[in-house]
């Protein structure tokens, strides 16, 4: 589909959810770009796949699969150290949840 288009809106919306400054001529590149990139999707959705196998690594190589081992950590002094607060022995973060975001 040739010619996907998205408003202003749209983007800043976008920018929000993704928690981006955008100023009016990067909204108007976003919007370039955006829809350069759906467009190319939408021409490998109507590829016809018939036939060919899923491809689960490029190369003939496998991913390992270690055991999961513990690694050193942050002496709990250097954490405070860099931590921007702190709350009793626990690291205060902003919140992120819950505050009008969502599609």
């Amino acid at each position: 589909m040739p010619g996907h288009e998205f408003s202003d809106e749209y983007i800043r919306k976008l920018a929000k959810l993704s928690r981006l400054t955008v100023t009016d001529a990067q909204s108007a590149e976003l919007r370039t770009s955006l829809s350069t990139i759906v467009t190319y999707v939408e021409r490998l959705r109507r590829l016809d796949l018939d036939g060919v196998e899923p491809l689960a690594n490029v190369g003939e190589l496998t991913n390992r699969l270690d055991d999961d081992q513990p690694g050193p950590t942050l002496p709990p002094e250097a954490l405070r150290g860099i931590a921007p607060e702190m709350h009793d022995q626990f690291l205060k973060v902003p919140k992120v949840l819950g505050d009008g975001g969502g599609a």
